[in-house]
């Protein structure tokens, strides 16, 4: 498949309405993207023709629905360049796995008073609370990497930041707010020295450039299907098998034991042993169709596009009058997520006046509080690009918030 974006758009059925009278701009893919009918067309058919539960039944239903469930856990092991297909366990979201990882890697690592978890002020919350509930659950510490005026992570202190009392490092991999894409490999590189894992959550760069968890390092990533073309509430972690087999279970039920008496249970392997009760089925597979939709359009090819549409955009919004960016101001290292401030304007403001036109942006904190006060400011107003944007959106989008300066004087 060619990056054709007018012909992309035509798989997205949501792009042809409109809002408030004007045509959809949608930019806020961040928060979740939207789903092309490939996606909705085998979701509904698995509904329709092969709706039966995982792993349990030996009838036609049931053996389709195992099968076409770990053919998906399969697609997703190969568009992360996993070593394996059990290296990949599904959760609901990117919030679950990396809780998952806090409950059972910090009970595996035995965490108590003078050990170390390292995250950054980048953080979205669920890359920050789970770490603080497990500090707080083993009086291990918790410390972090700031961020610099230009919107990245400050790395000058690495060397005294992640030292032999650090077991565990988490941190993002392209920030949500920002739209930084850190390079980890020193932060992985210094961790592994000290004999401490590494946690990167990839909500945000698995959607939107080819990841490589071989090449980056870690030992394990989160990211969720809903920003990447597919369903809600499926979301995936990947560990290194080693780890994952050594790691006691997250949550207790059907289909994650070996076998069970009252006197005790013993557990399946990784990635059973950490999927508790029937699993998000459909939501998975329609995972599956979503990888197979950004396959054949190529990850270099989506990242090359947004990277386009992110240069134009840093302009177009320099260009308006009281606008101040937040983050990097050049495209390279950088995603299509932009968050800014109106001069005198409140983000909610400027949320609705740009929804009376039509075009669709978050505004709020962006689940990232302590980024927003890096910067000094209680609320961002934040435009996220996808595939199927285009540089006539971010005209509009423009346009728009020439429209709020109006309003506003």
């Amino acid at each position: 498949m060619t990056f054709d974006v007018a012909r992309i758009r035509k798989d997205f059925p949501i792009l042809d309405r409109e809002v408030n009278g004007h045509p959809l701009v949608y930019l806020d893919s961040a928060n979740t993207s939207q789903k092309p009918v490939q996606v909705l067309d085998v979701v509904r058919t698995h509904y329709e023709q092969h709706n039966g539960n995982v792993s349990r039944s030996v009838h036609t239903l049931g053996t389709e629905a195992t099968s076409a469930y770990e053919q998906a856990r399969g697609k997703v092991a190969t568009f992360i360049n996993a070593f394996s297909a059990d290296e990949i366990v599904f959760t609901k979201n990117s919030s679950e796995a990396i809780n998952l990882v806090a409950h059972s890697a910090g009970r595996h690592l035995r965490l108590g008073p003078g050990d170390e978890i390292v995250i950054s002020e980048m953080e979205h919350h669920s890359n920050i609370v789970p770490w603080q509930l497990l500090c707080e659950r083993t009086g291990a510490t918790l410390r972090w990497f700031g961020i610099t005026d230009d919107g990245r992570l400050d790395e000058s202190g690495l060397d005294s930041l992640v030292n032999e009392r650090t077991k565990l490092v988490s941190v993002v991999h392209m920030s949500n707010t920002l739209g930084t894409i850190n390079d980890v490999s020193r932060i992985v590189a210094r961790a592994h020295e000290v004999g401490a894992l590494v946690m990167l959550d990839c909500s945000q760069s698995v959607p939107h450039l080819p990841v490589d968890v071989r090449a980056l390092g870690a030992d394990f990533i989160a990211f969720t299907g809903h920003k990447m073309l597919g369903p809600t509430g499926i979301g995936v972690l990947w560990g290194r098998f080693s780890l994952l087999e050594q790691m006691p279970p997250f949550l207790g039920g059907g289909s994650m034991i070996e076998t069970v008496t009252m006197a005790g249970t013993t557990y399946a392997p990784p990635p059973a042993r950490f999927e508790a009760g029937t699993p998000p089925i459909a939501e998975a597979i329609g995972l599956g169709a979503a990888i197979d939709y950004l396959s054949a359009i190529g990850m270099r090819a989506v990242h090359e596009h947004e990277r386009e549409l992110t240069a134009y955009a840093l302009k177009a919004l320099a260009d308006v009058p009281g606008v101040r960016l937040f983050g990097p101001t050049e495209p390279e290292g950088r995603g299509g997520t932009l968050s800014f401030g109106v001069e005198g304007v409140h983000p909610h403001d400027v949320g609705q006046i740009l929804d009376a036109l039509g075009v669709e942006v978050r505004v709020g904190h962006h689940c990232a509080k302590p980024t927003c006060a890096r910067f000094g400011v209680p609320a961002m107003t934040r435009a996220s690009f996808y595939i199927y944007n285009t540089t006539d959106e971010v005209d509009a989008l423009a346009r728009g918030l020439g429209e709020v300066r109006k309003v506003f004087g």
